[in-house]
């Protein structure tokens, strides 16, 4: 067995970030817990003392952030995974949320993430090593409408993480966005916002999709611990993807957007193509 890797996993009080936790714990590497509320973790210290510590850590406070991450190499010496899990999601239509409800999903969902890998990266690079694992959605490939402002977080996230894998490959740092569609987890019944003014004439999307959700409660395609285990896969593999759907529901919804999108820019394409100065005439 080699050396035990160290997991950073934010947002492990419940769902996929606790499965992960659990599993990674389970396959004997170590793993710093962190959740906003870290008392729910105290069964997974109890269970693992020597490999697992739990750490508070709320990903819109950067010096929260950074002491977290200065317990974690004061308690394990390294950080060899860096998994961004924590999100919510947030209901309505564009005009629906009131405008804190917006700046805070992107607070939680794009500025944590930023605060959590700024905060790392320096660890990473005197390392010169290590994986950083962002968990993204199907939906940042397609948005659902009524859930344009989750996607959106989710859209951004795949920017950032494509030009990050590019500049820090050469530093020996490894990205992988995680594309999952439908986890099995109390996500849609406690991870999701509702919003603040609705205009169910205008926008009957959003009972739609609450509908869609609640429906489809309990019956989400992929087990959160399976995806678990490919995600343990995928850190040991020795050429890991960057985009990595996760669900035979994911697969589906991104090869389609791309379809769609591949038969939309080919209709304008003449037209779109051809902007361009015209030589001068002598």
């Amino acid at each position: 067995m080699g050396e035990r890797k160290v997991w950073f996993i934010t947002g492990t009080s419940s769902g996929l970030g606790r499965a992960l936790a659990e599993e990674v714990l389970a396959k004997g590497d170590k793993v710093v817990a962190t959740a906003r509320k870290p008392e729910v973790l105290p069964d997974l210290v109890e269970k693992y003392p020597d490999t697992a510590f739990a750490a508070k850590l709320d990903v819109t406070n950067r010096e929260n952030v950074k002491d977290s991450i200065n317990e974690a190499i004061e308690k394990f010496g390294r950080i060899d995974v860096l998994v961004n899990n924590a999100g919510y999601g947030l209901v309505g239509a564009v005009e629906e949320p009131g405008d804190e409800q917006i700046r805070q999903i992107f607070e939680t969902n794009v500025f944590g993430v930023l605060n959590v890998l700024r905060g790392a990266l320096p660890v990473l690079r005197r390392q010169k090593s290590g994986h950083i694992i962002n968990i993204s959605s199907r939906l940042g490939f397609a948005a659902f409408p009524s859930y344009g402002y989750y996607s959106a977080t989710k859209f951004a996230l795949h920017g950032l993480s494509e030009s990050l894998a590019q500049e820090v490959a050469p530093l020996g740092i490894k990205v992988t966005i995680a594309e999952p569609g439908g986890i099995r987890t109390k996500f849609n019944d406690k991870g999701v916002v509702q919003p603040e003014n609705l205009l169910p004439e205008d926008y009957p999307s959003t009972a739609a999709f609450n509908n869609y959700l609640s429906e489809g409660d309990g019956k989400q395609f992929s087990d959160p611990h399976k995806i678990a285990k490919v995600l343990i896969e995928v850190v040991e593999s020795e050429n890991p993807p960057l985009h990595l759907p996760l669900g035979e529901d994911a697969y589906p919804k991104i090869e389609e957007q791309f379809d769609k999108i591949m038969k939309e820019i080919s209709l304008w394409r003449e037209k779109g193509s051809n902007t361009g100065y015209q030589s001068a005439i002598v």
